[in-house]
This record gives C-alpha cells, structure tokens and sequence, in this order.
C-alpha cells in the first residue's frame, strides 16, 4: 500500500496513463471514422466500384492540386455537397494526411452513408505513391 501513498509513483502513473492514451487516441479516432484505404486501393475502388472522392481540405489547398474527378466538400459544406450523392455508392474523404477526413466520415455515416472510406495519409501518401494531381 505504500506504492500508492508515494507522489513519485502517482506521477509516474499519470504519466504511463496519458502515455497510454496519447498512443490510442489515433487508432479510437480511426476506428470512428471508419475503414481507411490506401493509395492503391482507392484506385480500385474507383475503376471497379465507382466509388467517389470527396476532398474535404480548404478551397485553396484544393486549387493547389487535388485527385483527379475529386469533388470539393469542405467540412462546413458536406451536408449540402453530401446531398447529391448515391448513399450506396462508396465514398473515399481525402484530406491532407487522412486526420482531418475522421469526422467527415462520421457525419456522411449519420446522414446514411453505408460505405464510407478514408484515405490513409490523405493527399500526401497518394503524391508518394507517385499518382497523379491536377489543378484543374
């Protein structure tokens, strides 16, 4: 019982505990939003499924280059730009490193989106994977 009545060992379990969150907090937010697909599954996911690319970062870093046949849905306007979509057709939200996408996900879910996906590492893992933007 003495562990506990020691400040130093209280200390150190605080900061073991919010270690220990700060490493899962990620993976609860991911887990939120849903699945995540990579760069080369999204690809698939277009050409086999349809599925359509929504770009949920500001209007300027959309002009700066975007996927191609991505559509501009910033957070503040996805319900609108939401509304003309299939709800069965799969959706994939790219943002700048797959973070942001999280709570666009879980937004297009509530308005009765079934298949909803984020692209893992967002806009930065597809310009590794050497695949193409535009600026148009």
């Amino acid at each position: 019982m003495d562990f506990f009545s020691d400040q130093n060992n209280l200390l150190l379990i605080g900061i073991a505990l919010g270690s220990g969150l700060a490493l899962a907090w990620p993976m609860i937010q991911r887990s939120r939003g849903g699945a995540s697909v990579s760069s080369t599954q999204a690809v698939q996911m277009i050409n086999h499924q349809g599925a359509v690319l929504l770009d949920v970062r500001s209007i300027e870093a959309f002009h700066g280059g975007h996927i191609p046949q991505a559509r501009h849905a910033p957070l503040a306007d996805l319900e609108k730009k939401a509304a003309s979509l299939a709800k069965d057709k799969p959706v994939i939200l790219v943002c700048e490193m797959g973070r942001s996408a999280v709570g666009a996900a879980t937004k297009l879910r509530a308005l009765g989106f079934t298949a909803v996906s984020i692209l893992d590492g967002g806009i930065k893992a597809w310009t590794t994977a050497g695949l193409p933007l535009t600026t148009k």
